[in-house]
């Protein structure tokens, strides 16, 4: 199989070579190369796509109606929810479980190692586990949307259980480092092999201190799940900011945090320093309207945002794909196309200590072929996803593609 496309990273024309689920050569070409017609470009344009490994979204609550945290999830609705991602560029996705009772996230657990181990796509697909809470304070505010009612404190023996029904595929974990267990809970989760990242918080700068000292290393989704109003400083903002050893996740949808704390986040901890993520709900890709929920009632708005019910300020969650966030963060922090595509591919990898795929010979074919389309004022302002690739093979075509949710 041969692609001509521009390699994202510098632009460069280039010829792939992709054989048994790898890359065998990737050889630049001439500015005036032919392009055969045979190629993966879109027929209203004349220039090829764009070439990047695929996305990693560590942050994926579910799909189309189903939640990870449900006690309906099955095996095959996993591989139904993995596999609608596709459509958007990912390759690479952590299903996410929130806050809910021991049985409903023990029951997600085992039914995702269930797919990983039935779907031989989903165990390409999925490198583990993301566990968001329990373990958050239940005071409005750092709690977002998860349900008072069963947000706890660190609990050891409950992790390792979790962590035994989930085939030991829990990689990461997300927790509040307010607790005065934290520390050592952390430790022991990071000697395991667990990344800890800090998130839903109203913790201390000596708190969050402590926690990274411990070994988190990461601040999930920073800017959310934090109180609508916060002392000028010190507050976990800023601490967080400043802590060169955190590494940061972004949810830039353009509804999770305005443009100027995007570009503000981005350039106090470097592009470096910067994971995107979708965090989309269960719900994304549904119409708009009301849904139940566990805990409360939700609504889909005609602009897209999910909330909790009856008002229009407090987000439950995100309707977007990762792919929306790749423009936006080119956009509102002024990086350029290689520096958003590794906020989305590379340094999620980095994070969670998984070699990281590129475009040189040997590594997989796991590649997202895209469009770029340029706003009046110069800068990107929408990506077409053209192809996906799974080990070499097209799993998304936007020209064979049946319609799908969202």
């Amino acid at each position: 199989m041969q692609q001509v496309a521009r390699r994202y990273d510098t632009g460069q024309l280039v010829r792939l070579e992709i054989d048994d689920g790898r890359i065998v050569q990737c050889q630049p070409l001439d500015a005036g190369a032919e392009v055969p017609p045979e190629t993966n470009n879109r027929a209203a344009s004349p220039m090829p796509c764009w070439v990047a490994p695929g996305w990693f979204d560590i942050q994926v609550n579910g799909y189309g109606g189903q939640e990870f945290s449900s006690l309906q999830l099955t095996p095959e609705k996993v591989a139904d929810i993995v596999r609608l991602h596709q459509q958007f560029g990912v390759v690479r996705v952590c299903p996410t479980l929130t806050t809910e009772s021991f049985d409903v996230l023990s029951h997600g657990m085992r039914t995702i190692a269930q797919a990983i181990e039935q779907f031989d796509d989903v165990r390409r697909m999925v490198p583990g586990i993301h566990l968001e809470g329990p373990y958050f304070s239940k005071e409005d505010g750092p709690r977002g949307a998860h349900p008072a009612e069963h947000c706890r404190r660190p609990n050891w023996d409950e992790f390792s259980r979790l962590q035994d029904a989930a085939d030991g595929h829990i990689v990461l974990l997300t927790m509040s480092p307010e607790f005065d267990e934290a520390p050592d809970f952390i430790a022991r989760a990071v000697a395991s092999g667990v990344t800890v990242a800090i998130g839903h918080t109203g913790a201390t700068s000596d708190q969050i201190s402590a926690a990274v000292d411990a070994g988190a290393s990461l601040s999930t989704h920073l800017g959310n799940g934090a109180h609508r109003m916060l002392r000028r400083h010190p507050n976990y903002l800023w601490d967080q900011l400043a802590e060169d050893r955190l590494m940061a996740s972004l949810i830039v949808d353009g509804q999770h945090l305005p443009p100027e704390v995007v570009k503000t986040f981005v350039r106090a901890k470097t592009p470096e320093r910067c994971i995107l993520v979708s965090d989309v709900s269960g719900l994304a890709g549904l119409p708009a309207g009301r849904y139940p929920s566990s805990g409360c009632e939700l609504e889909i708005l005609p602009d897209g945002r999910l909330v909790i019910a009856g008002q229009d300020q407090l987000l439950a969650g995100a309707s977007r794909p990762i792919t929306t966030g790749i423009v936006n963060v080119m956009r509102m922090a002024e990086v350029g196309l290689r520096s958003a595509v590794d906020m989305a591919t590379k340094h999620p990898m980095a994070l969670l200590g998984i070699s990281a795929g590129g475009l040189r010979p040997g590594d997989a074919a796991d590649l997202v072929f895209f469009q770029l389309k340029h706003g009046a004022d110069g800068l990107v302002q929408e990506m077409q996803i053209v192809a996906t690739l799974l080990a070499g093979q097209p799993v998304y075509d936007y020209r064979a593609a049946e319609p799908t949710l969202g």
